[in-house]
């Protein structure tokens, strides 16, 4: 972590040195692979409890990875949170993504895209699904990932307050590929 001496950070993310033993098992996996999570180490039965809502939201959620990642690009662009835009523009190239369409999500795209978004901007800006776009989304992912569509702002929602609130360092290996290979 490239971070100047002068930068305080709230809750900086923690060193391997200061893990807290409590949550020593959480630290090879996703919390210490992260500065997010690191920085949720502070409070060790928070990121305990944590774990197993992340492990649905990320890894088994019926959103599938592509859609996970619209949503999420686009739940950061909404919180303004640099960190967790970065974060997912990466992972979405990961998914082959083009950036053009990673691009799409700070504006309004077409399609399926298109209703994503809006689904995202009604929960932040009118705290739930309209019927017509709850419709629209149920009939075109589904129930599961409708509701999972929820879930994932709500967790990201989360995760931002915590990041700007800390004022988490983006992790080195990311501010890396941003750099080789800025957003086009």
């Amino acid at each position: 972590m490239n971070v100047s001496p002068k930068t305080i950070f709230p809750c900086p993310p923690l060193t391997d040195e200061d893990w807290p033993a409590e949550i020593a098992d959480l630290k090879a996996g996703f919390a210490g692979a992260l500065n997010v999570y690191r920085t949720m180490a502070h409070h060790p039965a928070l990121l305990k409890a944590w774990a197993p809502l992340r492990q649905h939201i990320v890894e088994d959620s019926a959103l599938g990875a592509v859609r996970l990642e619209l949503v999420i690009l686009r739940s950061a662009h909404r919180m303004g949170s640099d960190y967790e835009w970065v974060h997912h523009v990466s992972r979405a190239r990961a998914l082959g993504i083009p950036d053009t369409r990673i691009q799409s999500m700070r504006g309004l795209p077409d399609g399926e895209d298109g209703l994503i978004a809006q689904a995202v901007d009604a929960l932040f800006d009118q705290k739930h699904l309209p019927p017509d776009i709850e419709r629209g989304v149920t009939a075109t992912i589904g129930k599961e990932a409708m509701l999972d569509l929820m879930a994932t702002v709500g967790f990201y929602s989360v995760l931002g307050f915590i990041l700007m609130t800390c004022d988490t360092p983006i992790d080195d290996f990311v501010a890396a590929e941003m750099a080789e290979r800025p957003l086009t």
